[in-house]
């Protein structure tokens, strides 16, 4: 015999009183405000269904919340804008304008290293900075930002103005040669460029529209403004050679070391001076008492023949008789000696 199954008992209606189920009485919780009656919380079988409702979560005690990163870029610019604005109601608040100088500074070094690229070795990036510097501080006094311009080109451009200036009034070499020097380059490169070879003087001088003699008189010109450095390589390339003196890897010599000192003692001259008065002395001992006296008085104590005569009580003739055969027996000792 098989056992009758029962029939499911009816779904109570939405918002209907509590149902019994199982023998529990559980009410059905009413919807919450903004959702559909389907997403409500409602009991069946005795499990809860709760619908998708956002919940905040809460935060513990010591737990670390992260906060939205912050735009350091945005932050630097604000702080400019206030310095800006700190100086203009204050110009002559120098703690302001220093800061202003140290936040631009590397413009000056940008711009030093730009012009100096094409200039001479001897000439200091250092000093170029130091003239950057005072462009740098001319171009915060004048600046004015009401006008709504860039500081950085403005600064930029004081700033290669001052390094020029100070070039231009360390520059012995006359304006007009400079622009003379850069004239015939441009017209060396013009010719250079359309006959696909070297010009001669006679072709340049009648690209420059002037004579031979005129274009040399300016070589002549253009070549004293050439400086160069005691200190620079004789030769390009060979400093890494090990090329000097030593013959080990003392380096190569400099144009200092090539120049000719003429007030260096040549040490030939000083050894040959030094072994002839050793022998001349050597001779003067060999000399008789008489003669040793007279060669005494006349080369080292300076007197006249005259003089000498009366010290020794004889004329001036005998003195002089006397004074020619002491030099010949001197002459004589020396051949000896020397030969010896």
């Amino acid at each position: 015999m098989t056992p009758r199954i029962p029939e499911p008992e009816p779904a109570p209606a939405p918002g209907a009183a509590g149902t019994g189920v199982g023998g529990t009485g559980v009410g059905t919780l009413p919807s919450l405000p903004g959702s559909d009656s389907d997403s409500a919380v409602r009991t069946a079988g005795g499990s809860a269904l709760r619908g998708a409702v956002p919940v905040p979560r809460a935060v513990t005690v010591g737990e670390r919340v992260d906060s939205p990163p912050l735009d350091e870029e945005a932050l630097v610019e604000a702080g400019i804008v206030e310095l800006w604005n700190a100086y203009a109601a204050a110009p002559d608040d120098r703690s302001v304008k220093d800061r202003l100088v140290l936040h631009y500074a590397p413009l000056v070094k940008y711009v030093a290293g730009r012009v100096g690229t094409g200039l001479p070795a001897h000439v200091d990036v250092a000093d170029l900075i130091q003239s950057g510097i005072f462009g740098l501080v001319d171009a915060i006094e004048r600046f004015e930002p009401d006008r709504n311009r860039k500081f950085e080109g403005y600064a930029m451009q004081r700033i290669r103005g001052a390094i020029l200036d100070e070039l231009r009034a360390q520059d012995w070499v006359p304006r007009s040669v400079r622009s003379r020097a850069r004239e015939i380059e441009r017209a060396i490169e013009r010719l250079e460029g359309k006959q696909q070879r070297s010009c001669s003087d006679v072709e340049l001088a009648g690209e420059l529209g002037m004579r031979t003699p005129e274009l040399r008189a300016v070589f002549g010109q253009i070549a004293m403004t050439s400086v160069a450095a005691l200190d620079e390589l004789i030769a390009a390339g060979r400093s890494g050679q090990g090329g000097g003196t030593g013959g080990g890897g003392g380096g190569s010599p400099s144009l200092a070391d090539s120049l000719p000192d003429a007030d260096a003692v040549d040490p030939l001259a000083a050894m040959e001076s030094r072994e002839t008065r050793r022998l001349l002395a050597q001779a003067v001992q060999g000399l008789a008492e008489r003669d040793r006296t007279i060669v005494g008085l006349y080369y080292f104590e300076n007197l006249t023949l005259a003089e000498i005569g009366r010290v020794l009580g004889v004329t001036e003739s005998r003195v002089c008789q006397l004074h020619t055969r002491a030099v010949m027996r001197l002459r004589a000792r020396l051949v000896e000696l020397s030969a010896a």
